[in-house]
């Protein structure tokens, strides 16, 4: 076997090994309690957060003011982002609870590519997504593997995997506190 083929074989299991995860959305349906997005979201949130790299260093801390709002149908999340360097950001998420499947939501925000999809069970919610990231100046289109977990009534953690081309760049861990 030839050096080619050898670097070939261990990039494809690179690939194979990074892609493996073991979380199942199912493994969290008996948790309490139970997580309903538009429950949580609605009104005053506060997130607090750290975008990781691969190698386990901290690239940024963020601050994220959020007020949701329901509708019976739709939840609208007006997030504002200020980062530790000073620059602002402003994300409008709307997100649709299906009528068929209440654990089933869809939703979209500026730099999502096409629709995010995702279900709750238990006090989780997992789910994915194509982003357009921008990164200094210029913009690199990423996959969003985002897990939620409700402690207690107003707190939650994220935690989402960044991936791009199957292999991991980082994550973002934020945890968010509901205002009353």
């Amino acid at each position: 076997m030839n050096k080619v083929h050898k670097y070939l074989i261990l990039f494809v299991g690179f690939l194979y090994l990074n892609n493996c995860s073991t979380m199942n959305l199912e493994d969290y349906k008996n948790n309490n309690p139970k997580l309903v997005l538009e429950n949580f979201f609605s009104g005053k949130t506060v997130a607090r957060g750290v975008f990781e790299d691969r190698f386990g260093n901290i690239k940024k801390y963020f601050k994220v003011d959020i007020v949701g709002t329901w509708n019976g149908k739709t939840l609208i999340l007006e997030e504002n982002f200020v980062y530790n360097d000073g620059s602002k950001e402003f994300r409008k998420w709307t997100i649709n609870k299906d009528n068929k499947n209440s654990s089933y939501y869809s939703g979209f925000a500026d730099g999502v590519i096409g629709l995010a999809k995702g279900s709750t069970s238990g006090n989780a919610f997992n789910w994915k997504y194509k982003f357009k990231l921008k990164v200094g100046n210029k913009f690199y289109k990423v996959d969003f593997d985002d897990w939620m977990f409700l402690q207690e009534e107003n707190y939650l953690i994220n935690i989402a995997q960044v991936k791009k081309f199957g292999v991991t760049l980082g994550k973002v861990i934020l945890f968010f506190e509901k205002k009353s």
